[in-house]
């Protein structure tokens, strides 16, 4: 998340309102909201909500009256009913002040039973904080909106997934872009090290949350893997051409700036996906250290000591121990030393490093939630993310991030998920494994969770009273040939058309065929299906050749058996376009949906690879 951004409030009302009392509505000359609770706010609160003056009921009124607190002005402490210019008690001769008992705030509080005592003073007590929160209100909203940038919406494709259909009752899934940027521009480069040149997507994220609005799920795309890169649009105006075979977070890269290119990478992942992305969020080294520190800190867990060697492996010497090996709270540098951490632990690969992403998230999640999703969490979290924060056009106010944070609310800890695409090793890069990942995306896009539940919330508009029984119809047609004897198979697709092995494989496991794997052939452009097979599989192949009418029979010098996909098959198993919502896709395989992490799991599990 990257860039630098003006930190300082825009406008000499903004300006004003940082440096003293914030006015409400409703407010008097002096800046106390009417009401009687005068709120404040020093140059340095970055956007924290005060707390209420302490005093109670009587220091709030001398507020009001512009009196301030604690003192008048002959320098007495003011106590009970306050105190008089001369410094002695009352109005001019040591009496009460206007509208005190008699006997000041404790003959009050004993003339009360204790019960209703508490009551008021509760009462009290919320409604001052209602007050300051109501007073301070514009000025936070007015400061955090000064602090959000966009980037330019001419930079979005116009070649893009169409945006997702509200249900009856309004309800839609919203897919959001999370990216972590390692740019060093400003004060980023303090907290990163280094001085490369440009900016690069250190982390990318693509956060689906259910039309339910009771599931999220949160995709970590690996920053080597290959991918397409469309048409982007350069700082200068211009629109750099499509590039295939490129490493995912070069998208970020395109045009070398400091503030990278947050757009382009929307464009790729729109383009790999299928997928309308609804907003992008992009933050960067500090940004991301001053929410951890906003919140506290967050607990994460580590299985080894990490030295100042394994964060600077540039550094020629192991070092001092940085961070302890277990449990442990940690925010500011320390945190974003975690989440970019990749050397001394499990293979010191990417894959790891969006484990301890995913585990770190989930904690932060935790920790918020925990405390309460309310505007005095979000808000003082809020300044510190927006002051480093780059948003698409559709997310560029403090209440649209609000309001985004606030729909999150009802969804339970664990059904936040995090995984990672479906992904294999390709030298130093990384392949993103099909149809695996195909199906994937086809899972979001039919709003179902992983372990394959329908998050559309339209199971909830059901009729109350059951209805007539359908006559009873097979989700599929049946399998010509039931396989009675154990039989294995590999399902590879020959073709470019997505989804097919899956399908393929989902015939197989009905006839009781047990398979093997799924993957794409080296070989994209068979025309007719066909099922190879090694030395005495000639009879189990056959019966594996009926299931597929058409496909034809090769030996081979290999083991066992193999169904290779043709055209032929693609072509019957075409969807018509504009067939309306989507099917309901494959399950996704095991090793994806076990490989999981929910938000509320232990965070000392599932933090490596290797």
């Amino acid at each position: 998340m990257s860039g630098q951004w003006d930190e300082s409030t825009s406008g000499a009302d903004g300006r004003r309102r940082a440096a003293g009392g914030s006015r409400g509505s409703g407010s008097h000359g002096d800046g106390a909201p009417r009401g009687g609770v005068r709120t404040e706010r020093p140059a340095d609160a970055g956007g924290r909500v005060p707390a209420p003056r302490p005093g109670g009921r009587a220091e709030a009124r001398r507020a009001a009256q512009g009196k301030g607190g604690g003192q008048g002005k002959g320098g007495a402490p003011s106590r009970g009913g306050g105190q008089s210019k001369g410094g002695g008690r009352g109005k001019s001769d040591g009496g009460q002040a206007e509208g005190t008992p008699a006997g000041g705030r404790a003959a009050a509080r004993n003339s009360r039973k204790p019960k209703k005592n508490v009551k008021k003073i509760l009462a009290w007590s919320v409604a001052g904080v209602l007050v300051v929160l109501a007073g301070t209100g514009g000025a936070i909203y007015y400061k955090l909106n000064g602090n959000i940038k966009s980037f330019d919406p001419d930079a979005i494709s116009t070649d893009r997934p169409p945006e997702a259909v509200a249900d009856a009752n309004g309800n839609k899934p919203v897919n959001v872009l999370l990216i972590g940027s390692d740019s060093r521009a400003g004060n980023n480069s303090d907290l990163g090290g280094g001085d490369e040149v440009g900016a690069r997507s250190d982390t990318t994220i693509l956060l689906h949350v259910y039309a339910d609005h009771k599931h999220a799920v949160g995709i970590s795309i690996p920053r080597d893997a290959l991918v397409t890169i469309p048409r982007c649009k350069l700082p200068n105006g211009t629109w750099k051409p499509e590039q295939q075979a490129q490493m995912f977070n070069s998208a970020f890269s395109v045009g070398n700036s400091d503030t990278g290119n947050p757009a382009c990478t929307q464009n790729t992942v729109e383009k790999l996906t299928g997928i309308r992305i609804d907003h992008t969020i992009e933050v960067n080294f500090e940004g991301f250290a001053a929410m951890t520190e906003a919140v506290g800190g967050v607990d994460v867990c580590l299985p080894n000591d990490i030295y100042e060697g394994n964060i600077n492996p540039n550094l020629g010497k192991k070092g001092k121990i940085v961070l302890p090996k277990g449990k442990q709270k940690v925010s500011g540098q320390k945190a974003l030393d975690y989440v970019r951490l990749r050397h001394g632990i499990g293979d010191d690969s990417d894959v790891g490093r969006m484990k301890r992403q995913q585990a770190f998230l989930a904690s932060m999640m935790a920790k918020v939630k925990g405390t309460g999703l309310s505007p005095t969490t979000l808000l003082p979290l809020a300044d510190a993310a927006t002051k480093s924060m780059t948003v698409d056009p559709g997310l560029d106010s403090a209440k649209k991030l609000m309001d985004f944070a606030l729909s999150m609310k009802s969804i339970d800890l664990h059904d936040v998920k995090f995984l990672t695409t479906p992904w294999r090793y390709n030298g130093p890069r990384i392949d993103l494994v099909h149809p695996a990942v195909d199906n994937l995306w086809k899972t979001l896009l039919a709003d179902r969770t992983i372990d394959g539940q329908d998050a559309t919330g339209k199971q909830e508009d059901a009729p109350q009273t059951p209805a007539a029984a359908p006559e009873t119809t097979p989700a599929a047609p049946p399998s010509p040939v039931a396989v009675d004897t154990p039989v294995k198979v590999a399902v590879y697709n020959g073709t470019t058309a997505s989804g097919l092995a899956a399908k393929a494989a989902e015939t197989l496991k009905a006839a009781k065929v047990t398979v093997t794997g799924v993957s794409t052939a080296k070989n994209t452009t068979k025309a007719t299906t066909t099922v190879e097979y090694g030395s005495g599989q000639k009879a189990n192949a056959e019966k594996v050749a009926a299931l597929f009418p058409g496909a034809t029979l090769t030996p081979t010098s290999a083991a066992g058996i193999s169904l290779v996909l043709g055209k032929d098959y693609a072509g019957a198993n075409a969807t018509a376009p504009g067939a309306g919502s989507p099917s309901v896709p494959p399950p996704l395989p095991p090793d994806v949906v076990n490989d999981a992490r929910s938000a509320d799991d232990d965070i000392c599990s599932n933090v490596s690879y290797g």
